[in-house]
């Protein structure tokens, strides 16, 4: 019953938090009707959007309601002005406050496979790494070891991209313009975070940096929601210089939700070169920080749901 109550409890978060962030002129309510205290709509303002109970809405907002059927969870979507990842996630969540199960499994896996460390030695010179669910980095090759200075002379167990953006002094110079590059970290670690709020390496995360990080508190706060397969980001580095790379993100199955993110440039261009440096001081092999031998492989279930698109960190 706790685990029940838990997760309509984010499902609420999650509306309270989208609520906040729609401005009333938008969806017909005037601006400062009723001397508003708090940002957005009110609470009967989006129940008559969409079309529900005042009381039912109350409910599902304070995770009394676990149970909103498809055609609520539509019109709540509608009503907040939801598109892309903020829509799905709401569906999620839903899906999370019946009881209906994640499309991951309970636990996370660290252990990265052989097979997937070759992977990363042979996409060389291109910058490469594995990240777990919530963007701690588990493997890399060389070129992806050095795109991150300073990552690595922390514990392995506190080698997260997340932490690495808000507390690292070389992260917090590293990113152009910083302020969009640990926005989408957040929505990432948002999104993914709804498949089990109460992981123990979720909330020990995010327990560390919202005490340590008045940035990321904030960002968590507003709860924006982002899965991203691929992109662009643009770097300040302290050795190679300036570069934007692009980089795509694939899934690793059976994992428990293990990206591996690959960087690359358009061929002859500063952006190459500078990039191709990171591989060039020094050619000896490096070994990937995982040197587990290979699990065996599962076989697949008989059915099997389609897996959400791979997100980026």
């Amino acid at each position: 019953m706790a685990a029940a109550d838990t997760r309509g409890t984010e499902l609420g978060r999650y509306l309270k938090a989208r609520r906040a962030q729609v401005r009333p002129e938008d969806v017909g309510f005037p601006a400062g009707g009723g001397l508003r205290r708090t940002p957005g709509l009110r609470r009967e303002e989006l129940a008559a959007l969409a079309g529900v109970s005042v009381d039912y809405y109350i409910r599902l907002e304070r995770g009394r309601e676990t149970n909103p059927s498809p055609a609520v969870v539509d019109a709540l979507g509608r009503a907040l002005r939801l598109r892309g990842d903020g829509y799905e996630r709401l569906h999620e969540l839903a899906e999370l406050a019946s009881g209906r199960p994640s499309e991951l499994p309970a636990s996370p896996d660290h252990t990265v496979r052989d097979s997937v460390v070759r992977m990363l030695e042979s996409v060389r010179p291109l910058p490469a790494y594995v990240v777990s669910r919530y963007n701690r980095v588990l493997a890399a090759n060389q070129p992806g070891r050095r795109l991150m200075p300073g990552l690595w002379d922390w514990p392995e167990d506190q080698r997260n991209l997340t932490r690495y953006v808000f507390l690292h002094p070389v992260g917090r110079t590293l990113y152009e313009p910083w302020e969009e590059t640990v926005a989408l970290s957040v929505a990432h670690l948002r999104a993914v975070a709804g498949a089990d709020p109460d992981d123990p390496e979720l909330t020990t995360l995010v327990g560390e940096l919202v005490l340590k990080s008045p940035q990321f508190a904030r960002l968590w706060e507003q709860y924006d929601v982002c899965e991203r397969g691929g992109g662009q980001k643009s770097f300040r580095h302290p050795k190679v210089g300036s570069m934007t790379l692009t980089y795509e993100v694939m899934r690793v199955a059976r994992t428990g939700g293990q990206r591996m993110v690959v960087y690359q440039a358009a061929p002859g261009t500063p952006d190459e070169e500078a990039m191709l440096r990171l591989d060039s001081a020094d050619t000896r092999p490096e070994s990937a920080l995982s040197d587990h031998p290979e699990p065996a492989a599962e076989p697949c279930p008989t059915s099997v749901r389609s897996p959400a698109h791979a997100s980026a960190s």
